[in-house]
Order: structure tokens, then C-alpha cells, then sequence
């Protein structure tokens, strides 16, 4: 505007600039992948507890076909020395069924069944490992006791070899889990260090006597083609036995909570 002094002076605003920060790409990457779910064992969407009751009504099934099996169809068990040999191998497969079948199982489930404590989740998961040992060493001499009567050689079919492994590692997973959390002057650190190796060697001891249970039942088939009442029982106790062992490893697998 003109002053009054004639001359004329020009007022000058700074001006301002505006400049638009733009959002790095990384950032907004960055957002992008947050929203994708997280992968976890809670993405079966389900907890252990299905499972567990599943396996608890086939562990019955299991059970339920083996005595009718042993005895119904093979007349029962007996440890006499005049009686029939063939009764004192019924002992053999019902013995290991009861023991590295279903004991093993309810052992394996054990820190999802039992309420209470770790403490007591611990002894029950131990206690039912030994009665597992105790019912396969029954088994195991009845299996012996047959051959030894029958003057049969040992230790030459497949089953045969399967079952010694897995009583082998079975009794050696037993000791070194004692030594680990029950020994007292185990380390902490040594402790955690063998807990993952501890539940993956147990799941393979199990499915180990699973597919042994799975090969002896097969060896009562081949000469029972007259009989094929029989041979549908065993059928079923074979089926029983593989859907047993596949719920009590998902039951270890699936989240206690979801």
C-alpha cells in the first residue's frame, strides 16, 4: 500500500511450505502381514479333552474284544504244566494288549486326564508305566513259556523282533526318565533340555507297540480260515487297537486349552 511519505513499500509474507510426509512402503508392509494369523498349536481349533474321551471308549472296546477273544474263542488262559500249550500263549496277546497297548496309552494321556497337581500328574504317569511293564513281562514269559513247551525256536518272525525292541527301549525310556525328573540331583536345565525328547521318544515307543500288536494279531489269522467268526473279532481288535493308538497321539498333541 502506498505510505504517506510517497514511497511505497511492499510487505512480504514468508511463505510456507507444506510438505507431505509419505508413509515408508516397509511400514505399510509391515501392517499388512500383522493381520495374517499366527501359526500355534492352537490352530487345530480344538483342545485335547474330544480326544481323550475318545480314546477312553475305544481303550474299552479294546479290552472288551480281547477277553472275549482269549476267552471265548481260545478257551481262556492256564499255566499248568499238563495243560494245553496253547492256553498259555492266550496269555501272550492279552497281556501285551492290557499292558503296551492300553496302559501305555492312558500313561501317555496321563498329564491330560489326571486333575490336580503336576505332582500327581507325574506319579500316575509313572505308576502306569510300570504296571504297563508288569503286564508285558507277564506276556513276555508266556510267549517263551509257549515256545519252550512246544519246542518251537525263538525270535524269528517279525513280531518277534518289533516286540523285543520295543520292551528294550521301553524299559531304557523308563530309566532314563527316572533318572531325569524323579532322581533328585538331576540339573533343571538338563531337565528341560530332555523334556521334548522324552514325549517324542515315548510317542515312538507307543506307535512301536502299536505296529507290534498290529503284527501278532495278523499271525492268529492266517490259520483260522474255518473259523471266521473268530477271525472278524480279531479283525476288529486290530482296528480298535490302530484307532486307539492315532486319538491318544493327538490327544498328546492338541492344547489342554484352547
Amino acid at each position: 500500500m502506498p505510505s504517506r511519505g510517497g514511497n511505497t513499500q511492499v510487505q512480504r509474507q514468508p511463505a510456507v511450505v507444506v510438505v507431505a510426509v509419505a508413509e515408508p512402503a516397509r511400514r505399510r508392509v509391515r501392517r499388512r502381514r500383522t493381520t495374517m494369523p499366527v501359526k500355534s498349536s492352537a490352530s487345530f481349533r480344538m483342545t485335547a479333552l474330544p480326544m481323550v474321551v475318545a480314546a477312553q471308549l475305544l481303550a474299552a472296546a479294546v479290552l472288551a474284544l480281547a477277553l472275549v477273544w482269549a476267552l471265548h474263542f481260545r478257551g481262556g488262559v492256564s499255566w499248568g504244566r499238563t495243560s494245553n500249550p496253547l492256553l498259555v500263549y492266550t496269555a501272550h496277546p492279552l497281556f501285551m494288549v492290557i499292558g503296551f497297548v492300553i496302559c501305555t496309552g492312558e500313561a501317555v494321556m496321563a498329564y491330560r486326564i489326571v486333575l490336580g497337581p503336576r505332582p500327581a500328574k507325574k506319579a500316575v504317569h509313572l505308576l502306569l508305566h510300570l504296571v504297563a511293564m508288569a503286564f508285558a513281562a507277564v506276556g513276555l514269559y508266556a510267549a517263551f513259556k509257549y515256545h519252550h513247551d512246544a519246542v518251537l525256536p525263538d525270535l524269528r518272525s517279525l513280531h518277534s523282533w518289533l516286540g523285543i525292541a520295543t520292551i528294550a527301549l521301553y524299559a531304557l525310556q523308563w530309566l532314563v526318565a527316572f533318572v531325569y525328573f524323579v532322581f533328585p540331583g538331576a540339573v533343571m536345565t538338563m531337565r528341560a533340555d530332555y523334556v521334548p525328547w522324552h514325549i517324542f521318544f515315548g510317542i515312538v515307543i507307543f506307535l512301536m507297540a502299536i505296529l507290534t500288536a498290529e503284527t501278532g494279531l495278523a499271525k492268529f489269522i492266517f490259520p483260522l480260515i474255518d473259523y471266521p467268526s473268530e477271525v472278524f473279532v480279531i479283525n476288529f481288535t486290530g482296528l480298535a487297537i490302530l484307532m486307539f493308538g492315532v486319538v491318544v497321539v493327538l490327544a498328546v498333541i492338541l492344547p489342554s486349552r484352547y
